[in-house]
């Protein structure tokens, strides 16, 4: 039996045995729950039916911690024009451009849109053209 076809059935029971005791409280109190939890069932069962006994996922997507768009494509475009830059220095040279953003942001950024380690598109352009490297690490 899988988790969450367990976690169904232990809803389902509450549910079946309050109504075959004809008594909430007393299926509540004899399976150690609350009253509460049940209408919270009961609730979930009537308005989306078995479906809406599993688990809901609570985390929330982290919108907010994203660099917009537009200045995401001039990070991207600033480092691909000068790939031997640093963090650091992309962020003074955005800023001159009027684009604030941290080293983090930055780092950030390149590491989602373009790969970490071997990845890393920068790794394989170095790679392609066949440039002699020795522990080369472009924003580490």
């Amino acid at each position: 039996m899988t988790q969450q076809k367990y976690i169904i059935d232990r809803k389902l029971s509450i549910v079946k045995l309050s109504e075959n005791l004809g008594n909430i409280s007393d299926a509540c109190r004899k399976l150690g729950v609350s009253r509460q939890h049940y209408y919270d069932i009961k609730k979930a069962l009537e308005e989306e039916g078995i479906e809406g006994l599993l688990e809901k996922a609570r985390n929330k997507p982290r919108i907010s911690n994203r660099v917009a768009p537009e200045i995401e494509e001039a990070l991207l475009s600033y480092s691909l024009e000068y790939p031997t830059h640093g963090q650091v220095r992309v962020v003074n040279e955005l800023k001159r451009q009027g684009i604030i953003l941290n080293p983090g942001g930055v780092r950030s950024v390149l590491d989602t849109d373009l790969g970490t380690g071997e990845n890393n598109f920068f790794f394989s352009l170095i790679a392609s053209s066949r440039i002699e490297y020795a522990r080369f690490s472009i924003f580490r």
